[in-house]
């Protein structure tokens, strides 16, 4: 597919905001950590910025956003449509909670608003990634690995923005936080390869399967299906050269889950750690945008079969 910069920043910005508000509702369901009233409206805030910004550059790639309002309306059908309601109702918990926090209301509201607003981060981010991997006629996002990854960048990169702005109060990962955060970006390592190494390996299809003859019989096109190139074949018939694909595939694994382990291994014993959790931070969201854009090109319509 024909990568879109907006779908990308917009996945990408989003997830890391719905990763940092899923941490912190996690944080007032639970309340392990006091928090300054102004330092947690400061952290919701730039969540609920990421979130908003990426919502709007999503609407970039709309050829008429005003009418972006109609996909609301297929909600029971359309992934599409279930990510636009929980987009829009997850800021009711959200500015609920930081409601309660200005007023100095740290009880059971404000508890079940925050288990409520990291249910509906995660849902949110969970419908975006349904989106595709929905999608049997796209066999590379109709992937089971898909919704898992979307979920651990979503919370791996909010949850370093919000470790990072922890650490400039002095705050310190215990052990326990560190190994957790070290295994979640070595799943995400793993579960990139192996989605890489599975498109890699799947049986190409030809024009003879997509008949239903054995692959290798000799199909010839009498003329092509059309006259003119249709949105399907400018949208989906992007072709990425290999070895680009693995010089991408090598920066986005070292720049998503490398140099954030890396990060998190000698971040505890450094005096400034802020710096270093700022760095992995940076690094994820980087690697985000290239697994992201990797996610789409690599991607190919099954309808490009009935073209050489």
């Amino acid at each position: 597919m024909k990568p879109a910069f907006s779908v990308i920043f917009f996945t990408t910005l989003s997830g890391a905001g719905y990763g940092m508000l899923f941490w912190l509702g996690l944080h007032y369901a639970w309340q392990p950590l006091p928090l300054s009233r102004e330092f947690a409206l400061i952290l919701f805030a730039l969540a609920l910025a990421l979130v908003s910004i990426g919502l709007f550059s999503s609407l970039l790639h709309l050829g008429r956003p005003a009418r972006a309002w109609r996909a609301l309306s297929q909600w029971q059908s359309s992934w599409l449509s279930r990510e636009g309601m929980l987009a829009m109702t997850s800021y009711a918990p959200a500015l609920g909670l930081m409601a309660l926090i200005w007023l100095g209301a740290l009880a059971l509201p404000a508890q079940a608003l925050g288990g409520l607003l990291a249910l509906m981060a995660l849902a949110t981010v969970s419908a975006t990634a349904m989106i595709y991997a929905s999608l049997r006629t796209v066999p590379a996002w109709h992937d089971w690995r898909v919704l898992p990854v979307y979920l651990l960048y979503a919370l791996l990169s909010g949850g370093l923005i919000v470790m990072t702005l922890l650490s400039l109060t002095g705050w310190r990962p215990s052990i326990a936080v560190s190994y957790i955060a070290a295994a979640s970006l070595l799943a995400l390592a793993g579960l990139k390869l192996s989605y890489w190494l599975s498109i890699n390996t799947d049986q190409p299809v030809d024009r003879a399967s997509a008949v239903g003859l054995p692959a290798g019989s000799d199909v010839r096109a009498f003329e092509r299906p059309h006259t003119e190139q249709s949105f399907i074949t400018r949208e989906m018939g992007f072709v990425l050269a290999r070895k680009h694909a693995r010089v991408l595939r090598l920066i986005a694994i070292v720049m998503s889950a490398l140099l954030p382990l890396l990060a998190l291994l000698i971040g505890t014993r450094l005096v400034s750690l802020s710096s270093v959790l700022a760095g992995a931070a940076a690094a994820i969201l980087f690697g985000a945008v290239i697994e992201r854009w990797l996610f789409f090109a690599e991607a190919r319509h099954v309808v490009m079969r009935y073209y050489p």
